[in-house]
């Protein structure tokens, strides 16, 4: 369990987050359920799809990989996602692991599935229909 010291914002903070969450996420929650149903639901499957901006399995938008490669940086990590990585399935995979250790360290599934399509700040009426599918997708 990450511990948190100091100020959350902090480029230490998130570098230790990033490296700590990411590394629990992998071995201590299986997120592949989740994620396999969010490519069923988003483009079954298709690592071609394009919806306007959200292209690729697991339907990525510029403003996510912006948003992981921010976190990388505050993290120190020489690491960065470009726009083509989107129709990669594993690096999309790596960017959904990297948004849930810093946005849902608690790996709260629900969370998880509504933060994919609502955002951060998602409301929960608009993203019911689409948790439900996901929900329906993991059966």
């Amino acid at each position: 369990m990450l511990v948190v010291v100091g100020n959350p914002h902090s480029a230490l903070f998130a570098e230790e987050t990033y490296k700590k969450e990411t590394v629990e996420n992998k071995t201590d929650f299986d997120w592949n359920p989740i994620i396999d149903a969010i490519i069923q639901v988003e483009s079954e499957g298709n690592t071609r799809a394009v919806n306007g901006n959200n292209v690729g399995a697991m339907q990525i938008t510029p403003i996510l990989v912006a948003d992981c490669n921010r976190i990388l940086e505050m993290g120190k990590s020489q690491k960065r996602y470009k726009l083509s990585d989107r129709y990669d399935v594993e690096k999309s995979k790596e960017m959904f692991l990297l948004i849930q250790s810093v946005y849902n360290p608690t790996n709260d599934i629900e969370k998880a599935i509504r933060t994919w399509n609502g955002g951060v700040n998602f409301k929960e009426r608009s993203t019911q229909r689409y948790y439900e599918k996901v929900m329906q997708a993991m059966k």
